[in-house]
């Protein structure tokens, strides 16, 4: 797989997380270590994309 290729994935799926993040926080019901983890998990995208970004300029 290509960079660029990569790269789309990683957006694809930090996308995925924001919209599924949303979804959980209209849900009183949600626990606070999913809503964690979901954090947590589009960090580390949003960190290796930005890494991914800075290695190309």
């Amino acid at each position: 797989m290509n960079i660029e290729a990569h790269l789309a994935t990683l957006e694809k799926k930090h996308g995925v997380l924001e919209e599924e993040l949303h979804s959980a926080l209209l849900q009183p019901s949600t626990r606070d270590d999913y809503i964690s983890s979901l954090k947590r998990r589009k960090l580390q995208l949003k960190d290796e994309i930005a890494k991914i970004k800075s290695s190309f300029h």
